[in-house]
């Protein structure tokens, strides 16, 4: 028998984040700290932070009954290819909370979300596959994110907003609230820049910056 082994894929910045959160989550659970490793595809060293960097075949050859993984890359369309090398060989996404996360009622989060410290999901709320909310955002009620969908720092997503996947949401941005039956919608692959206040739909593809948010003209 060998116990299963837990990674977080990704050894820079936000994956160093993540690790902490995953290995209390662990810890909990009365799981080994050697049990808990990082993937990168380009290893910065042999250990980062106290834990192994692994790449993926050595992950695949480590010895467990069992690998699941938390995808730590911020750019949706690598985490969707990612996503499905876990699926492939037969990796089970890896949930990670903190512990001071926020969710009230009618909240379901799809496989391989993280919710960094201080993020609040408050109610009636629907998120898709492999959702990132960095530390400080929050989704308010009656929002339904889609998958592959990235939150930075400080997100302010307000009631009846629609994010549809591979969206992008800059830190600090503002997500003004939408209503029952026209919510906001931001659309695919879109790009919200930092401190942004969006008050109108935001086309499928587009990068929109400013106050209030307008097409970013190259």
């Amino acid at each position: 028998m060998n116990d299963p082994l837990y990674a977080i894929y990704g050894a820079s910045g936000f994956g160093r984040e993540v690790l902490p959160l995953g290995r209390e989550l662990l810890v909990r659970a009365g799981v080994a700290s050697d049990r808990l490793v990082f993937i990168d595809d380009a290893p910065p060293g042999q250990l980062v932070n106290g834990h192994r960097v692994l790449t993926w075949q050595e992950f695949l050859d480590e010895p467990a009954d069992a690998r699941c993984v938390s995808l730590a890359i911020a750019n949706g369309a690598i985490r969707e290819k990612l996503s499905n090398r876990l699926c492939d060989h037969g990796v089970t996404p890896w949930n990670i909370s903190a512990a001071n996360k926020v969710e009230l009622d009618d909240v379901a989060v799809g496989e391989g979300a993280i919710l960094c410290a201080f993020v609040t999901l408050t109610s009636n709320i629907r998120i898709g596959r492999h959702f990132h909310a960095n530390i400080y955002s929050y989704v308010a009620h009656d929002c339904v994110i889609g998958d592959f969908v990235t939150f930075a720092p400080g997100v302010m997503c307000n009631g009846n907003v629609v994010v549809e996947d591979h969206a992008y949401i800059g830190t600090g941005a503002i997500l003004r609230q939408g209503k029952p039956g026209r919510p906001l919608r931001i659309g695919r692959g879109a790009v919200v820049g930092m401190g942004a206040v969006v008050t109108k739909d935001v086309a499928a593809g587009a990068t929109v910056v400013g106050n209030p948010a307008r097409p970013l003209v190259k």
